[in-house]
């Protein structure tokens, strides 16, 4: 299933969660224990507290920005998207992205990917001219699709080891490495020296990623480990342009399964089977949600890591109500 994941293009989307304004703060904390185990980019299997040593810092960050998104961004982003027509709202969101098209273009020549480059770099002036400032996505319509690069990434191609995990205020997940790239990236955007500019994107992402911030609310059991499982499998996949192996991803889980489980305390045995059926009839109540085009899109490269975490968590749920007492 996960293979037609894989042999995507990359392809630009706004859906990396609650990266809504440029704010940096690198913090060292102390370490903490965590039962679920991560993978590095080059397919290394790592113990949570090994990439998440600021757990204890970053979890009350985690709902200090969750709070904050309940009672103001998301309020915000839904008179944004209640007075704005849909038209309007695709327009902005075609914009940014083309705005961020030079960005994408000198990391393509800092990774040494000059073919790639060559075909960004008409995207950006095919949008800019004959999509009207990039209103419009004419370049798709030639074959010319998006692709996300950044400076996080580039300093991974230059042989920069991935970092720990961080979660910033208002910028939320990313890593030590990834944060430090955002300087980089910020500078090179057009828009990070017009003012107002980055706060209608701010809006605008958070509009595009609602459909995202559901779904984790709704289907996570944990959704601060479910969130930063996602962002590092969608970061491993565009630092590996989408190369990952999908049968090693899953070798990998089972392996983590069985050292996680032996972790977990004895009381968990017999209160899993009742968390579970609360957790399946909670989801057997909940609407069908009714995405529009904008919602759809900020699902698209992450919808491979929603379910790998997914995929992990529910291995992890069974193994727990398997365990011989």
């Amino acid at each position: 299933m996960f293979q037609q994941f894989y042999k995507r293009k990359k392809r630009a989307t706004s859906a990396q969660l609650l990266l809504i304004t440029s704010s940096m703060m690198l913090a060292a904390c102390a370490s903490t224990e965590n039962r679920v185990e991560s993978t590095t980019e080059n397919g290394t299997s790592v113990s949570a507290n090994q990439i998440d040593p600021y757990e204890s810092f970053n979890r009350p960050m985690y709902s200090f920005n969750m709070s904050l998104d309940k009672h103001v961004f998301k309020p915000v982003a839904d008179g944004y998207k209640f007075i704005t027509p849909d038209f309007v709202e695709t327009g902005v969101t075609n914009f940014f992205s083309n705005l961020r098209g030079i960005n994408v273009v000198l990391n393509d020549v800092l990774q040494g990917k000059l073919q790639q480059a060559g075909a960004d770099a008409g995207r950006f002036l095919t949008n800019t001219t004959l999509g009207v400032g990039g209103l419009f996505d004419v370049a798709s319509e030639f074959g010319l699709h998006n692709n996300i690069e950044d400076f996080g990434q580039t300093l991974a191609v230059w042989g920069v080891e991935n970092s720990n995990y961080l979660v910033l205020p208002i910028m939320g997940p990313t890593t030590v490495r990834d944060g430090s790239g955002v300087i980089f990236d910020r500078a090179a955007n057009p828009g990070s020296y017009v003012p107002f500019v980055g706060v209608l994107e701010g809006i605008n992402e958070r509009a595009n990623a609602e459909g995202a911030v559901n779904f984790i609310n709704e289907a996570a059991l944990d959704p601060y480990v479910f969130t930063r499982e996602s962002f590092l499998q969608y970061r491993r996949n565009l630092i590996q342009d989408g190369k990952t192996d999908a049968s090693t991803y899953e070798a990998e889980l089972d392996a983590s399964m069985d050292d996680d489980t032996d972790q977990i305390a004895p009381q968990a045995e017999t209160a899993a089977p009742a968390v579970a059926a609360d957790h399946v009839q909670a989801l057997q109540s909940v609407k069908p949600v009714n995405l529009d085009s904008s919602e759809l899109t900020a699902f698209d490269d992450m919808l491979r890591s929603f379910e790998e975490a997914s995929l992990k968590m529910d291995r992890l749920t069974q193994k727990t109500k398997r365990k011989p007492g």
